[in-house]
């Protein structure tokens, strides 16, 4: 596998947000979101074993009670890599409870039954609609998350109709709407939380608010966090 870092850190996203967490982040991605804030996984990182990978995961999670359970493998885009499932198996069997997050654009069924899916489904202003696999609706369950970055207006009513059209609360442990943070150097600008907030209560959608807490802890442009 190639391997762009791994490291522990606090769970920034999703309903586990604030848990530890060891991250393993994966080289690659066919996507180009105009806000993305991993591009430095695009090109690069080191090629490691599924036995390496496993050791070091191991050693930063440590053990007996003290022992962090939660690990991601992110990206980049980590579906790219055919290993990606073998190494979740390899990290279940460790006892460690896996997250996996996507972009949505490849076929989630190919992980493991006890694989925690994060899937993203691409709005209008991230420069990458319609990539969304529709299969991946049907390859969801109870414990996974489908998560939609929001920049603007558009953005917020495309997930709308989205999440009411295919019933996703019904589907999924929860639904996501993420604003997108300002990234000066990055060229984007943010999206207000709190007018995300007050639309999504003016709708009364069953979508839960998601603010990426570790850019609150850390400057946003900090890598390894």
């Amino acid at each position: 596998m190639v391997i762009t870092e791994i490291f522990k850190s606090i769970q920034g996203e999703g309903t586990r947000a604030g848990l530890p967490c060891v991250f393993v982040r994966l080289t690659g991605c066919n996507l180009r979101c105009v806000w993305c804030d991993t591009a430095y996984a695009f090109h690069g990182g080191t090629k490691r074993s599924a036995d390496e990978v496993l050791q070091e995961v191991s050693a930063l999670a440590g053990s007996g009670e003290k022992r962090i359970s939660l690990v991601e493998i992110t990206g980049g885009e980590p579906l790219l890599q055919s290993e990606t499932p073998a190494l979740s198996e390899r990290l279940i069997a460790a006892g460690f409870n896996v997250i996996v997050e996507t972009s949505g654009e490849r076929f989630v069924g190919v992980l493991p039954r006890k694989v925690i899916k994060i899937v993203d489904v691409k709005c209008p202003d991230s420069g990458e609609p319609d990539t969304f696999d529709m299969a991946n609706l049907n390859a969801l369950g109870g414990e996974d998350e489908v998560k939609f970055v929001i920049a603007s207006r558009r953005d917020y009513e495309f997930a709308r109709e989205f999440v009411l059209t295919h019933k996703l609360s019904a589907k999924v442990r929860e639904v996501l709407f993420s604003p997108v943070v300002e990234d000066a150097a990055g060229g984007w600008p943010g999206m207000y939380a709190r007018e995300l907030a007050e639309w999504i209560l003016a709708d009364r959608l069953p979508v839960r608010l998601g603010l990426q807490l570790h850019k609150f802890i850390w400057d946003p442009a900090t890598k390894g966090v």
